[in-house]
C-alpha cells in the first residue's frame, strides 16, 4: 500500500511540463526536447529514482557527514546543480538553478531531464540510472549495479500497479 501511495506521489511530480515559460531564447532542437503541459507523460523510470532515492520524500537530506549532502526527492548533489546551469549555459538558455532548488520537486525534475537529454538522450533506463547514482561513468562502476537492482525492481512494481489501476 505504502509503494502504491509514493507511486502515485512520484507519478503526479514526475507529470511532465513545460520547463520554461519564454521560450523565444530557446534553439529548435532544444524546444523539442520540452514537453508541454497538454501532456501528460508518465515517467516509470523518474518513478522509480525518485522511490529509490528519497522513498518520495522532497526534504530529503542525504549522507550529512559529506560537507554539502544530496538534497530532495532526486537527492541531488551540488555538482549536479552546476552540471545542469553549465549545460543551459552552453545552450544559450538564461535560467539558473541554485541549490535551494533542490527541495522543489518540479525543479528537481527539470534538472533530471535536462542532465538526461544532454547526456543520455538515446540510453537505455539501466545506464541513466547507473550515471545518475555514480556520475559520468557510473555505467561502468561495479557499485552501481546494487543501485540499478533496486531502480529495477521498483520500476517492476510501478508497472504492476499502473497494470491493476488500468483494470
Amino acid at each position: 500500500m505504502i509503494k502504491y501511495f509514493y507511486g502515485i506521489i512520484a507519478f503526479f511530480g514526475a507529470v511532465t511540463f513545460t520547463a520554461f515559460n519564454n521560450t523565444e531564447n530557446i534553439s529548435e532542437g532544444t524546444k523539442q526536447n520540452i514537453v508541454k503541459v497538454d501532456t501528460i507523460k508518465r515517467d516509470i523510470l523518474l518513478e522509480a529514482i525518485i522511490v529509490v532515492e528519497s522513498n518520495g520524500n522532497d526534504s530529503c537530506i542525504g549522507d550529512r557527514k559529506l560537507g554539502r549532502p544530496s538534497v530532495g526527492c532526486l537527492q541531488i548533489r551540488p555538482i549536479m546543480v552546476r552540471e545542469v546551469n553549465r549545460i543551459l549555459r552552453k545552450q544559450k538558455i538564461k535560467k539558473k538553478y541554485n541549490l535551494k532548488d533542490r527541495y522543489s520537486r518540479k525543479k528537481s525534475i527539470e534538472m533530471f531531464y535536462i542532465w538526461k537529454d544532454y547526456h543520455h538522450s538515446e540510453d537505455s533506463d539501466e545506464v541513466i540510472a547507473r550515471c545518475w547514482n555514480g556520475g559520468p561513468k557510473g555505467c561502468k562502476k561495479k557499485a552501481t549495479n546494487y543501485y540499478w537492482t533496486k531502480v529495477r525492481k521498483e520500476k517492476y512494481w510501478l508497472k504492476i500497479e499502473e497494470q491493476i489501476g488500468q483494470l
